[in-house]
């Protein structure tokens, strides 16, 4: 895993440019793991507007994934949905062709982590879980096991959607 005091962050790339700022967000996280109040809540606002900005990722998004399912291993307590939503949308946008190639020196992690997602949502499946929540810890296994469609479609499902479903109303 990247050292968020290497200085080859500042080599990476996300949505806005250079990703020097990466590492803080992460500590930041790592420092506030439960669950938000609302997307605009600090440091996940940011960490999706540079690492996943509208269905696209860069490589800095390969290196924060790796922090970010480790933090999800050493809480505690619960978790935002977002440990699971966040590398899930990185990995679903790799693999449809919404970023880069994996720069070498990350892969073996970043797969690593993708993998390790399975076990994250073990680690946390005593914990109260909303509709948010269940999605976005079935879409992380979805992806872990190669399903990209499945995790892609388990994102994108919300309320409506499962009402529709559950009435019916599609063809």
């Amino acid at each position: 895993m990247l050292s968020l005091d290497d200085p080859r962050w500042n080599d990476l790339q996300h949505a806005y440019g250079r990703a020097g700022n990466v590492p803080d967000l992460l500590r930041t996280l790592a420092s506030s793991t439960g669950p938000s109040a609302n997307f605009q809540d600090e440091p996940w606002f940011s960490l999706w507007s540079n690492l996943c900005h509208q269905g696209d990722v860069d490589t800095a998004s390969y290196a924060a994934v790796p922090h970010v399912v480790h933090i999800a291993s050493q809480a505690a307590e619960p978790v935002d949905f977002g440990f699971f939503q966040l590398p899930t949308a990185i990995e679903v946008a790799r693999q449809t062709g919404g970023g880069p190639e994996i720069p070498s020196f990350l892969a073996e992690d970043y797969h690593d982590a993708i993998q390790q997602l399975t076990d994250n949502v073990s680690l946390h499946r005593h914990h109260p879980w909303d509709q948010a929540m269940l999605l976005s810890a079935a879409a992380a296994q979805a992806v872990a096991k190669g399903h990209i469609d499945v995790a892609d479609a388990l994102l994108n499902m919300d309320a409506r959607i499962v009402s529709k479903i559950r009435n019916g109303e599609f063809d």
